[in-house]
């Protein structure tokens, strides 16, 4: 029975878990479950994975041989994973890792009390379905935060990258209706949220189920609706950065000045290993309608090194790419393969752990040398920096991000997370600036 039951939920990689999170817990606390603070009191353990990245599965299998030890100490403890891993290795988790009780993929949290009642009978259920339909609209999930909100808009994806499982794991694209959209923008800004991320597998492929809308149409009405609080989204592709995209952002001063565009490689064969729909040249003329329309946007991207058949003059077309591009950010992994993938199946894994490290290697200290250079040009300038929380190193100061997602250290005052606040930078390194604090632009009212 749940009446009293507490769950804990342990979040794995992308911002998209961490909205299903939510979702989850919404569930469960309708359902009559309790939420608890840590692990060691629940009495089911959710692990809401991710599947994109080798590491991500690394770690949920350590936390699930340290779980195992749990269970015996307190047989009724029930352990679920949900979400990307094991709807990508459903025919593994039972056999590899008797901590689970039950699975379950990222379409079926709806069912999840009873699947938790089902595991209870000593059978180890599994629902993996995909439901094209689903969205989870009329949830409203819970929030960690105050300040900050993420609304998927769009679920899935139809491109079929060949080093991506998400297509296998999250299924096809679909949207949510731009009206329910838009109305939970507003709710969420009448509750005092200052910033609001607008979430997709490729965001900008979204298309409104009742008006065909596109993700312009929908960027519009939400920057409407919500005209105090700041607009984020990722993740986009460059195949549909549009003209129509980029005025948009350009004409409501509430959506932030930043894009994340991943590349993935500066070399037009690797793309067309990765099938990625565009090349270098295509990618690079969009990056000049961003920059012509939208003067200081800063730039981010996603970069993997040792892909299928990469050689080393395509690794140095890579780094030629971030030298003309000069991105202010990157996210950067060397390629590991993931089962089931169109490279898994089609292209052999030729590149050596060696190379994919050294090249790797290459390309983070590179780009970190030109995300300093583009940090130092900063510098004697004055910020928007909106307070997201205090400095790691010191309660004495508070950490924010800008308008183009910049990370801005700066001395507290009476300041507190959640306001506006202008910084001037006095200082900067690769990833972060530091600043002192000129005035309350507006103060947060939690």
């Amino acid at each position: 029975m749940p009446e009293g039951r507490k769950f804990h939920i342990q979040t794995f990689g992308c911002q998209m878990n961490e909205a299903d999170s939510g979702i989850i817990a919404r569930v469960l606390l309708d359902a009559g479950f309790r939420r608890s603070g840590s692990e060691l009191d629940a009495d089911v353990i959710f692990l809401n994975t991710c599947a994109v990245r080798e590491n991500a599965v690394e770690k949920i299998g350590h936390l699930l041989e340290h779980l195992k030890g749990a269970k015996k100490r307190r047989k009724t403890l029930q352990v679920g994973v949900l979400g990307c891993v094991p709807q990508h290795q459903r025919e593994e988790m039972f056999s590899r890792f008797p901590a689970i009780d039950f699975i379950a993929g990222p379409d079926s949290y709806r069912r999840l009390p009873a699947l938790i009642e089902e595991a209870a009978s000593a059978v180890r259920p599994a629902m993996l379905d995909f439901n094209p339909a689903e969205t989870y609209e009329g949830i409203q999930p819970v929030r960690e935060s105050r300040i900050s909100a993420f609304i998927p808009v769009m679920r899935g994806c139809n491109n079929m990258c060949a080093f991506c499982v998400v297509p296998f794991t999250r299924g096809r694209e679909r949207s949510q209706p731009l009206e329910m959209v838009t109305g939970e923008v507003r709710e969420l800004a009448e509750a005092g949220y200052r910033e609001i991320t607008l979430l997709g597998q490729n965001v900008n492929s979204y298309s409104d189920p009742d008006s065909g809308a596109g993700f312009p149409g929908l960027l519009d009405a939400v920057a409407l609706a919500a005209p105090g609080v700041r607009i984020r989204f990722t993740t986009s592709h460059p195949k549909d950065i549009s003209i129509g995209l980029v005025d948009t952002i350009a004409s409501r001063p509430n959506i932030c000045r930043h894009v994340h565009l991943p590349v993935q490689s500066g070399s037009d064969s690797v793309l067309r290993g990765m099938n990625r729909g565009h090349g270098i040249s295509e990618y690079l003329e969009k990056i000049r309608i961003i920059r012509d329309a939208l003067p200081g946007v800063t730039l981010s991207t996603d970069i993997i090194a040792g892909f299928c058949g990469e050689r080393e003059e395509d690794h140095r077309a890579t780094l030629d790419l971030l030298r003309t591009v000069r991105f202010d950010a990157a996210f950067m992994f060397h390629y590991s393969t993931r089962e089931g993938t169109l490279a898994s199946r089609t292209l052999p894994d030729d590149v050596t752990e060696e190379d994919k490290k050294r090249r790797l290697q290459e390309i983070i200290d590179l780009q970190q040398e030109i995300s300093a250079e583009n940090n130092r040009l900063q510098v004697g300038t004055v910020a928007e920096v909106l307070a997201e929380s205090e400095s790691r190193r010191s309660p004495d100061r508070l950490l924010g991000r800008t308008d183009g997602n910049r990370a801005v250290v700066f001395d507290r005052g009476e300041c507190m997370p959640g306001d506006l606040v202008r910084v001037r930078l006095i200082s900067s390194t690769s990833a972060t600036l530091s600043g002192r604090r000129e005035g309350v632009i507006r103060a947060f009212l939690s």
